[in-house]
């Protein structure tokens, strides 16, 4: 007689840290996020979310930016000095200025509220298949580390590393930039649509405007040229899309 042998091996599914002092957002994203197995931790404020963070580390969080006792903005501030932690701000402002401080203290995502519950959880899936991609090991030596190692011109671009180079200086990119100049540079002279390029950045069905990847791209252009005033290299090509410039 056959005997049949049930697993009892689980899965362990990614916690997610959602800090918001809007409980109703709390309980509506916690709903949405758990209907996806994920585990939810919910914080009502930053100071209680970075004691918390710093006790148990999630797998990805996602901040308010408006929040008492401490903002998203300096939570992530404080967090940044001690964690690589994935995060996605959530929020209702308008002002480009706080969406360019955020990524550029490393911020991986922004969604603007209101935001449908379906665009949260494929953005979260998104990031955190990105983030999991990323080695854990940056030391790897030999042909390996060379093959993903992308040089165009003063460009360079370690994907082993994550880290990205313009004259010999660093640039900080979040992980959904880092995906998209990779995906230019790859072919300079070749244009890229905005799907294309989205394709690039998600690799999965995340519904997202167009305009995201245009967002994406001023963000970049800004951040060269803090460190090149005359940095050219990605050029619009109206209606069509974008293109590294072939040196």
């Amino acid at each position: 007689m056959a005997l049949a042998f049930q697993s009892t091996e689980t899965i362990s599914m990614p916690t997610i840290a959602l800090v918001d002092d809007d409980r109703n957002i709390l309980t509506s994203v916690s709903i949405a996020l758990e209907s996806e197995g994920y585990k939810v931790e919910t914080y009502t404020d930053g100071a209680s979310a970075l004691e918390g963070l710093n006790t148990k580390r999630p797998d990805l969080a996602i901040f308010d930016i408006k929040m008492p006792r401490m903002d998203g903005m300096e939570l992530l501030r404080r967090l940044r000095q001690t964690s690589d932690l994935p995060v996605i701000f959530l929020t209702s402002k308008d002002e480009e200025i706080d969406e360019l401080f955020g990524l550029k203290m490393g911020a991986d995502d922004f969604i603007k509220k209101p935001f449908s519950q379906r665009l949260l959880v494929e953005r979260v899936k998104a990031v955190l298949r990105r983030a999991s991609a990323l080695p854990d090991n940056p030391g790897t030596k030999g042909a390996e580390t060379s093959a993903k190692t992308l040089e165009r011109g003063r460009l360079v671009m370690d994907q082993e590393r994550h880290t990205c180079t313009w004259k010999g200086k660093p640039v900080t990119l979040t992980v959904t930039e880092f995906l998209i100049l990779f995906a230019l540079a790859q072919r300079p002279g070749v244009v890229k649509s905005r799907d294309s390029l989205m394709d690039a950045a998600y690799d999965d069905q995340v519904y997202v405007d167009d305009r995201t990847i245009d967002s994406h791209i001023k963000r970049l252009r800004k951040k060269f040229k803090v460190q090149d005033d005359s940095f050219d290299m990605i050029e619009t090509l109206y209606g069509v899309g974008y293109r590294f410039r072939e040196a």
